[in-house]
Formats: C-alpha cells, sequence, structure tokens
C-alpha cells in the first residue's frame, strides 16, 4: 500500500449538453497514492453514492491505457501533468497531500458533452470511417508477410497507429483541430504498400469528413504532441499535407 492523501477536487458537473453547468467542490481522505485517477474517482463515486447523491459521469472502460475513453482535462492537461500517460494510468502519488484538482470534460465543438466528464467522440469515428479501410487482399500473416517494406517507414506506420482516438489533441488544441489524430490515420496506411491504391481519395476524404464536423485548422501550436497519451509526433501532419498536395496534384 502507499501513502495516504487528503484531496479537494473541483469537478464540472453538468446534466446535459442543454443545461447549465458548474463546478462542485469534494474533500476526500485516505487515497492510496498507489490508486489510478479513475480509481480515485471511483472512490468518489462510493462515497456519493452512499450519501444518496448523484454519482460523477465518467467514461471508463479498459483501464490499461489502451481505448482512450477515460480521457479529462486534469489542473487544465488533458489526461493529466504526465507526460504520454491515459487518465487510467495516471496514479495519485504525482499529487501531493491537501492538493486542490481540477477535473473538467475535454472541450470541442465538434466533441459535444453528453454529461459531466462524458463526451462524444462519433466525430473521430466518422472521420476514419471515411478512409480507414484497405481493398488490398493481405491474406494470411505470411502472405501479409512477404510484402517487403522498408524498417523506418514500417516503424513509422506502427508509432502512427498507435493512436487510440481519445481526442486529447482536439482538446488542447486552441483551434480544436483533430489534424493530428487525423494524420495519424492517414499514415498508419500512407506508408504501407497495402494502403497505397486509396491514398488519394482516403486523405481527400478523411480532411473533407474532418472539416465538416466542425474542427478547426492545425496553428502549429504544438499542443496535440505534448498531450498525446502515445506520444504521435507532428511530423505526421506534415505527411497529412504532403498526402493531400499529393491528392490534389493527382
Amino acid at each position: 500500500m502507499g501513502k495516504k492523501l487528503a484531496l479537494t477536487l473541483k469537478i464540472w458537473r453538468q446534466e446535459s449538453n442543454k443545461a447549465k453547468g458548474k463546478f462542485e467542490t469534494y474533500k476526500l481522505k485516505d487515497i492510496d497514492t498507489d490508486a489510478s485517477f479513475v480509481e480515485m474517482l471511483d472512490v468518489l463515486n462510493e462515497e456519493l453514492a452512499l450519501a444518496g447523491k448523484q454519482p460523477v459521469a465518467f467514461e471508463t472502460d479498459c483501464r490499461e491505457g489502451i481505448c482512450g475513453c477515460c480521457g479529462a482535462m486534469v489542473n487544465g492537461h488533458a489526461h493529466g501533468p504526465q507526460r504520454e500517460t491515459t487518465l487510467c494510468q495516471l496514479h495519485m502519488r504525482l499529487f501531493e497531500n491537501n492538493d486542490t484538482i481540477i477535473v473538467e470534460p475535454f472541450r470541442a465543438k465538434a466533441m459535444p458533452l453528453i454529461k459531466d466528464l462524458i463526451i462524444d467522440r462519433s466525430s473521430l469515428t466518422r472521420i476514419i470511417a471515411k478512409g480507414g479501410y484497405v481493398s488490398v487482399r493481405t491474406g494470411s500473416a505470411p502472405d501479409a508477410n512477404s510484402i517487403l517494406i522498408r524498417k523506418e517507414n514500417a516503424e513509422a506506420a506502427m508509432d502512427a497507429a498507435q493512436c487510440i482516438g481519445c481526442g486529447a489533441c482536439a482538446a488542447a488544441c486552441p483551434n480544436a483541430a483533430a489534424m493530428l489524430y487525423t494524420a495519424a490515420k492517414v499514415s498508419q496506411l500512407a506508408l504501407l504498400p497495402q494502403g497505397h491504391p486509396e491514398r488519394e481519395k482516403r486523405v481527400s476524404e478523411m480532411l473533407t469528413q474532418m472539416d465538416k464536423e466542425g474542427f478547426g485548422n492545425c496553428s502549429n501550436s504544438y499542443e496535440c504532441e505534448i498531450v498525446c497519451p502515445k506520444g504521435i509526433s507532428v511530423t505526421n501532419i506534415a505527411r497529412l499535407n504532403k498526402e493531400y498536395l499529393r491528392a490534389l496534384l493527382n
């Protein structure tokens, strides 16, 4: 067992996207420093439920840094203060006794709030649905592995494919841009020969859908790379621009 913390939480509460929201303050004691941030929220919700109060609505699934649905702003940082960490993998040992922690949802027009800390990320799903596929038959693993790929391209594609679609990049961007997300999804296929048949159509349709959803444009603030829990590089945005120019010229 780790040490114990006393904390003051200021959490955004909002019944729905159309309701008026506000911060509410909660006091917690004896929070184990080995607990994750979402486990700390579990403790809070248990106390609220026992008191007959409405628990804080937040989304969580895998709790292993895989699904990306737990994301929230912690003291102004998407997923909290630790780099390349999802909220469910953020541990309370990073906080001090008697700290005040401000928790609020990701905020972007294209990712509207559902309730409290839960947002609608379906706009991201619609972007990848416009181009996240290949028409090449890859067959079994030996068949796919028989396609020769340069090591640096394979590694770059795998780095881009780590994107979990949490939306932190858009939440941190001053323009609420989803460029890093879209760039990662375009890059993971554009770098591999299996993704080449649709490469021009893919980038055009995904960017068109991104604009349709209401995401902003990249302004090179680099906030997206800083808050990405998987460390996706902004070099993918440069590749996205290059792929789009290629599509325009072809």
